[in-house]
């Protein structure tokens, strides 16, 4: 059975990737943002979010990685964290790249509405907007539903942690029922004991009694029925 504390890993673990995977999903939809810049601001908003999130779970999975007893399971949980931290550098780079072009696209279109006011070829560009967006959002919804599987995934891994630590409080009570009826055992071991001897110098003393009893009948039936001797 997994310790509490692999489980608390695993855990942490599934989270980085749900946020990863949400930061992704949410750099995709600034990508084919259309506009306006309340939008955009929205979108940001959302990531700076997740950003911090996923920031904490790192932080918390290095914390875990220095609890570790054994060298060869923190070294690998080491790993595990600079890839999560190298990941989130390269998700933020992705996301200052969204921006600016999400920002040149939102200022190029804005400039084509200016300049063409209701000419066809912006409302074509708007189309094409409009379907990126439609893919983009189809491309978040398949990402948000596996994040939502894993949600399910760590919410059973806290109710296995709840098990744990039922079994663990249960297996405690055992060991200290045991140690009591150990020491009961013990006792009525020396109990046990000490009347045996008691026993025995009982014995010895009814031996001792009955001999002197012998020996005194002995010595008065000679000396009445020999008293010459």
């Amino acid at each position: 059975m997994a310790s509490s504390q692999d489980v608390h890993v695993r855990i942490c673990g599934q989270e980085i990737i749900k946020y990863d995977l949400e930061i992704k999903a949410l750099i995709q939809d600034i990508r084919e943002c259309p506009g306006p810049q309340s939008v955009l601001m929205d979108f940001n908003s959302e990531v700076k979010e997740r950003f911090n999130q996923l920031r904490l779970r790192i932080q918390n999975m290095e914390q875990m990685a220095k609890e570790q007893d054994r060298e060869t399971e923190k070294q690998a949980i080491l790993s595990e964290t600079e890839s999560s931290r190298r990941q989130m550098l390269s998700n933020q780079t992705a996301w200052r790249k969204a921006n600016l072009a999400c920002k040149l696209s939102i200022d190029n279109l804005e400039k084509d509405e200016l300049l063409y006011g209701g000419d066809s070829t912006v409302r074509q560009r708007k189309a094409t907007k409009e379907s990126l967006v439609q893919t983009s959002g189809d491309i978040t919804e398949s990402l948000m539903s596996i994040s939502r599987m894993m949600a399910q995934s760590v919410s059973q891994s806290e109710e296995t942690i709840g098990t744990l630590a039922t079994s663990s409080r249960t297996v405690l009570e055992t060991d200290e029922e045991f140690k009591a009826m150990t020491g009961t055992i013990h006792l009525g071991r020396k109990l046990i004991s000490k009347y045996n001897r008691r026993e025995l110098t009982d014995k010895l003393l009814i031996f001792l009694a009955v001999a002197l009893f012998l020996a005194t009948v002995l010595y008065i039936l000679k000396k009445r029925l020999f008293p010459f001797i």
